[in-house]
């Protein structure tokens, strides 16, 4: 529940319902539209257009939009969009494991909390939601590589025209999916989202007497990013590519734990008064915060579009890379022979 709580205090504190439990909207956008911008050449045109970047830019806010629909869906996907690290970097407090611990199934990772007599809807699973929509999007790629293959080579015309539409309606759900990514990696960069001091310190030790108030996170991630995030200075404050050896799980790790280290760095800004008005320290460390997002994001999309030349899809399963040298027919495999 402490999740619906802030975001409640969001609409009082900032009185637009765009705000909610997350980058607001400027922050989702600029993460998403500063990633596409920044992917590397050899990435697919379709990717490049002006359309398609600011289509990413308004998808990045699409989980946040999924709100209000009910139970089951709200319980389980509201808990994807944090996790809750203590100072020592365990999931919730000392009971939990750290991120470098974290087991390979999200069930696995639900029923060792349980054990622990942790909850997981206090805990929240940021991480498996990023590995699982890097996962996904690696699968879209590839139909898409056969897709684009297979189009080419076909001579005839009705396979031709059935691989064309396959293939817009691919690369529609592409950009849906990248989107959709981009909002939880871009959660990954909020401090807030990785730490048990989500909205204020809260009931622990407070040695340097750092905020309680309840509407601390709103309030950054809301009015003040709104006021000073700049695509301009977010792109300039992206740091260059890390694409290789890359290893999803391993990154995950790295990147979250980097963003927890931001935590303590902000109630210090925060009680120096940075986050008010157009402050230029508190405005260099949303910027900072949403390059960071920005080009793990970029990171993510590069990766997922690399990993996808080594997979197989469809049934039959075809290789990739077969398809794309023109050594398989994938008609088959991707309209299914039933």
């Amino acid at each position: 529940m402490k999740r619906l709580v802030i975001a409640a205090l969001a609409l009082v504190a900032v009185a637009t319902p765009a705000v909610v439990d997350a980058w607001g909207n400027t922050g989702h956008r600029l993460i998403g539209i500063a990633a596409m911008r920044a992917l590397p050449a050899d990435m697919p045109g379709f990717l490049k257009t002006p359309g398609a970047i600011a289509d990413v830019g308004e998808l990045a806010r699409e989980p946040d939009r999924w709100k209000g629909a009910g139970q089951p869906h709200d319980r389980e996907r509201d808990t994807a969009h944090f996790i809750d690290l203590d100072d020592a970097g365990h999931v919730f407090d000392p009971r939990g494991m750290t991120l470098a611990e974290l087991p390979r199934l999200k069930s696995e990772y639900d029923a060792a909390l349980t054990k622990a007599g942790l909850d997981v809807d206090d805990a929240g699973y940021l991480p498996y939601a990023m590995i699982d929509a890097w996962q996904n999007l690696g699968r879209d790629f590839a139909y898409w590589r056969v897709l684009n293959a297979a189009e080419r080579r076909e001579t005839n015309m009705e396979r031709q025209a059935w691989y064309r539409a396959d293939r817009i309606r691919r690369e529609a759900l592409i950009l849906r999916d990248i989107g959709v990514m981009g909002h939880y990696v871009g959660d990954g960069s909020q401090p807030h989202h990785t730490t048990i001091h989500y909205n204020g310190w809260g009931e622990f030790p407070n040695p340097e007497g750092f905020t309680n108030s309840r509407q601390t996170h709103a309030l950054f991630e809301g009015a003040f990013t709104n006021r000073v995030a700049r695509l301009d200075a977010v792109e300039a404050a992206m740091p260059a590519a890390g694409l290789d050896g890359f290893d999803v799980k391993a990154r995950t790790v790295s990147y979250l734990t980097a963003t927890l280290g931001t935590v303590i760095p902000f109630y210090r800004l925060e009680k120096a008064g940075a986050f008010r008005d157009s402050d230029p320290r508190g405005a260099a460390f949303v910027n900072e915060r949403l390059a960071a997002g920005a080009a793990e994001l970029r990171d993510f999309i590069a990766t997922a579009w690399t990993a996808s030349g080594s997979a197989s899809i469809g049934w039959p399963a075809v290789k990739v890379a077969e398809v794309e040298a023109g050594t398989v027919d994938p008609w088959i495999a991707m309209v299914g022979e039933d």
